[in-house]
C-alpha cells in the first residue's frame, strides 16, 4: 500500500544514510515514495520538516514479532513487523492470513508469516500457496522445530516453487526436552533443566542439507551458538540460500544473565555461554548474521511471575531494538550503514517488500534518529501491552524522535 497526495514533504538539514553512505542532505517524499535524495531546493507545496541534525534513516522492518504492539513500534522507529504464525490461533489457513492483512494499521504495516504445517503441529503441510496469494510474505516452522524430516523437506520443495523463505526455529526438540537453559556450568550451579548447545547444531546441519537438496531460500530466525555460525559460514560460502538471525539478547547478554532466576531472562532459545556471545558479535561483524529483529513477546506477570523452568519464554523489545544495535556501532563491532541492513534493507529483501532503503522510488518509511539521546530503559514508562525486558534499568543511546510509514507521519510519537 502506498499512500498518496497532492502535496510532497521534504525532511531536510539531516544526516541521510544511504545504502553506502551517510550524506548531508535531505530527501523528498511524494506520493508515498522517496523521489530525490540530496541537495533539494523546496517549493511552495512542499512540506519541509527540519531533521535538525539528526539522522535521516530508513524506518525499520522487525522481521519476526510475535504480536502487534503498534505504540512499541512507534516508539522504536519501527514500520513493518513480520508477525509470526504462533498465534493463539495459528496462521495456518488463507482466511486467517487475509484476516491479518486486511487489519493492517495504515502506519505501521503487519506482514504475515504463513504457518508451515497445519496447527504448527509439524505434520501436514498447510495451504502455503494458498496463503501467500492472500498476502502472506514467507513461511515459518514458529516457536517449534519440525522434527520428521521428509516434512522438513517438502516444505523446502514447496517453498521453493513459490519463491518464498522458510523460517526456521533451529531447536532439535528431543534434546531439548524439558531443558530451559544451556547445558554447562551456570545450568549446573543453578539447578536448572538444560540440553546442550548442540540442540541448534544439528537442527541447523539438518536444515541446510535439506535446503541444498532442494535449492530453497532458508533463514534462521536465531543463530546463537559457535559451531551453528560455522555451518552457515560454510553453506554460504557454497553458495547455499541461507540467511540467519538473532535478537539483542543473544548478543548483549550471557546465560550469567540467568544467575538471579530473573525470569525475563528466560527465553528460547536460551542464553548462552559468554565465549558463544562473543561469535556471535564476531558472526555480526563478518556478515554470517543478516538480520537483527527484536523478537517482540510480551508476557505478562502470569506468565512470568513463576519459578525459572516454570515461566513461559520470551521478551518484549521492539521499544530498544535500535538503542541496542547501536551498542554495536558505539563499540565498532559494525558502522552505522551496517547496521540499517540488518533492522532494514535485509528485512526488506527476505519479505519481498519495496522498501528499507532511502532510494528513489523506495515506499517512504522514514524514521528520524538521534543517535546520541541518553535514557534508561524502564519497563514502567515503555508503551507496550506488557514489561518483560531483561535490560530493564540499563543505560543506552540513541532514539527514534520522529516516523513516517508510507509517507504517513505515524498517529503516535517515536519519542518521549
Amino acid at each position: 500500500m502506498v499512500l498518496k497526495g497532492d502535496n510532497s514533504i521534504i525532511i531536510t538539514n539531516g544526516l541521510v544514510i544511504t545504502r553506502d553512505n551517510i550524506l548531508k542532505g535531505a530527501i523528498r517524499i511524494a506520493g508515498g515514495l522517496i523521489e530525490q535524495v540530496g541537495d533539494i531546493p523546496s517549493t511552495d507545496k512542499d512540506e519541509v520538516v527540519d531533521a535538525g541534525g539528526c539522522h535521516i534513516a530508513p524506518a525499520i522492518i522487525d522481521f519476526n514479532v510475535f504480536a502487534v504492539d503498534m505504540k512499541a513500534a512507534h516508539f522504536g522507529g519501527i514500520a513493518r513487523v513480520g508477525l509470526m504464525p504462533d498465534l493463539s490461533t495459528p496462521l495456518d489457513l488463507p482466511s486467517r492470513v487475509s484476516y491479518i492483512c486486511g487489519t493492517s494499521y495504515p502506519d505501521l504495516r503487519v506482514h504475515p508469516l504463513a504457518a508451515a504445517t497445519k496447527g504448527l503441529e509439524g505434520k501436514e503441510l498447510a495451504e502455503i500457496a494458498l496463503m501467500k496469494q492472500a498476502g502472506a510474505k514467507a513461511v515459518s516452522t514458529g516457536r517449534s522445530w519440525i522434527s520428521d524430516s521428509g516434512v522438513m523437506l517438502r516444505l523446502m520443495q514447496y517453498a521453493a516453487m513459490l519463491d518464498l523463505v522458510v523460517i526456521s526455529h533451529a531447536e532439535d526438540a528431543g534434546l531439548v526436552g524439558s531443558g530451559v537453559a544451556t547445558a554447562g556450568e551456570m545450568a549446573t550451579r543453578l539447578g536448572l533443566p538444560s540440553a546442550p548447545v548442540e540442540a541448534e547444531v544439528l537442527a541447523v546441519a539438518r536444515d541446510l542439507a535439506l535446503a541444498e537438496m532442494s535449492e530453497a531460500r532458508v533463514h534462521f530466525r536465531q543463530i546463537t551458538t559457535t559451531s551453528s555460525l560455522n555451518l552457515i559460514r560454510s553453506a554460504k560460502a557454497r553458495g547455499v540460500s541461507v540467511t540467519a538471525g538473532i535478537t539483542p539478547a543473544h548478543f548483549m547478554l550471557s546465560d550469567l544473565a540467568t544467575s538471579d532466576f530473573r525470569t525475563f531472562a528466560r527465553l528460547s532459545p536460551p542464553l548462552r555461554s559468554e565465549a558463544d556471545r562473543m561469535e556471535v558479535l564476531a558472526a555480526i561483524a563478518d556478515g554470517t548474521i543478516d538480520v537483527v529483529s527484536s523478537g517482540h513477546d510480551p508476557k505478562g506477570p502470569e506468565q512470568k511471575r513463576q519459578p525459572f523452568s516454570d515461566a513461559e519464554p520470551g521478551m518484549v523489545g521492539a521499544q530498544t531494538l535500535l538503542p541496542l544495535v547501536l551498542t554495536l556501532v558505539r563499540d565498532k563491532v559494525i558502522d552505522l550503514n551496517r547496521a540499517f541492513d540488518l533492522l532494514a534493507k535485509n528485512p526488506a529483501t527476505l519479505l519481498g517488500v519495496n522498501a528499507g532503503e532511502i532510494v528513489v522510488g523506495r515506499e517512504a518509511d522514514i524514521t528520524l534518529i538521534n543517535a546520541e539521546k541518553p535514557w534508561v530503559i524502564d519497563g514502567n514508562k515503555m508503551p507496550a501491552s506488557a514489561r518483560n525486558t531483561p535490560f530493564d534499568g540499563q543505560p543506552v543511546q540513541g532514539r527514534a524522535c520522529k516516523l513516517w510509514v508510507g509517507g504517513q507521519k505515524a498517529s503516535t510519537e517515536p519519542a518521549v
